[in-house]
């Protein structure tokens, strides 16, 4: 049997401004909620491992929390260079912030990587009353961009680990990378998003 590997892989998050993806960073590596978070001035780095559930191995995501706001945007291409693995963040109470997460998608597959795995997260979900995007919209733009789709709360930890689980589990592992991309492919992924 061989001895467990772990994978080192770059994630970026990205969104507009408030919408949660600190404290989605923080919940997962953490497992905590700050209702104070101060903004984000950049990017914030951050480092968690994520077991695999088909063998012994781990990702270990490098996580890069970028600044949403629109001083901050001309910088992002920066951190998209590289990164494996992507989560786009909007907040369901803010439809002005699903438009921005299109932008992101579209920025991220113009500027990223060609074979970039991204997951949509609709934050928020613990305010479901102020909701002003539906879950039919959300999942229809995922499916129509081949993105995994997850409503999150950080607040509560709705979904949080599950959404970082289910990446880890679609990033495709560097040392099989000549050997399973005809595989991934195959299995109706394309590579853009999780079809596992």
């Amino acid at each position: 049997m061989a001895a467990p590997r772990t994978t080192e892989c770059k994630l970026v998050l990205l969104g507009d401004s408030n919408v949660g993806k600190s404290c989605l960073v923080n919940r997962f590596v953490k497992n905590q909620f700050n209702t104070e978070h101060p903004t984000t001035v950049g990017a914030a780095f951050l480092q968690s491992p994520v077991p695999l559930d088909d063998s012994d191995d781990k990702i270990q995501f490098g996580i890069w929390d970028t600044a949403g706001s629109e001083r901050y945007k001309a910088l992002a291409p920066m951190y998209y260079r590289g990164a494996e693995a992507a989560i786009v963040v909007y907040d369901i109470t803010s439809f002005e912030s699903f438009e921005g997460a299109k932008s992101w998608v579209h920025d991220l597959k113009l500027y990223g990587q060609p074979h970039v795995v991204i997951a949509l997260a609709a934050n928020k979900s613990d305010l479901e009353q102020y909701r002003v995007v539906t879950t039919q919209e959300g999942q229809a733009y995922a499916r129509e961009n081949e993105m995994s789709y997850f409503e999150t709360s950080a607040k509560t930890g709705h979904n949080v680990r599950r959404m970082f689980v289910d990446l880890a589990q679609c990033v495709p592992r560097k040392d099989a990378l000549s050997s399973s991309t005809k595989l991934d492919d195959a299995k109706g992924g394309g590579g853009k998003g999780c079809a596992c």
